[in-house]
């Protein structure tokens, strides 16, 4: 029987995520991974929009997008949303891939031509979900 050691550091995930890292590298040039962020300051300079990810080959990972409420419905969204698709486009990249929550943007996606390509039933709990959405560019 193992004994495993448990280890739930930031330093051991950042570990891990290394180790990976290496071992794909045999197989593809990961140089080439590049971080994809915009942001919007008000008028005070306090962020009121966040978009972050990353381009790598055919594909932009947009991993994190946020708007303050007070933002939201006014087109800011939408204009941030298609500037980091032309900047994944100029990079060579030819799909867009993300997730998001049954209580978060779905509907903001599909209006810019994103399809639910799969569907995490009872994420993170039972009755949710979270859709991985593609879309190509």
């Amino acid at each position: 029987m193992t004994n495993f050691i448990v280890d739930n550091s930031s330093d051991f995930a950042e570990q891990a995520k290394q180790k990976i890292a290496e071992f794909n590298a045999q197989h593809w040039d990961a140089s080439q991974r590049q971080a994809l962020g915009l942001k919007q300051l008000n008028a005070h300079g306090e962020v009121v929009a966040m978009l972050a990810g990353r381009t790598f080959g055919n594909w932009f990972y947009l991993e994190s997008f946020w708007l303050q409420e007070s933002e939201r419905g006014k087109g800011l969204g939408s204009a941030m949303l298609a500037e980091a698709e032309a900047i994944a486009r100029r990079r060579g990249c030819r799909f867009v891939l993300l997730d998001t929550l049954e209580f978060q943007a779905k509907p903001f996606y599909q209006r810019h031509g994103y399809r639910v390509a799969w569907i995490q039933q009872d994420y993170p709990f039972a009755g949710g979900a979270k859709y991985f959405m593609t879309k190509t560019l």
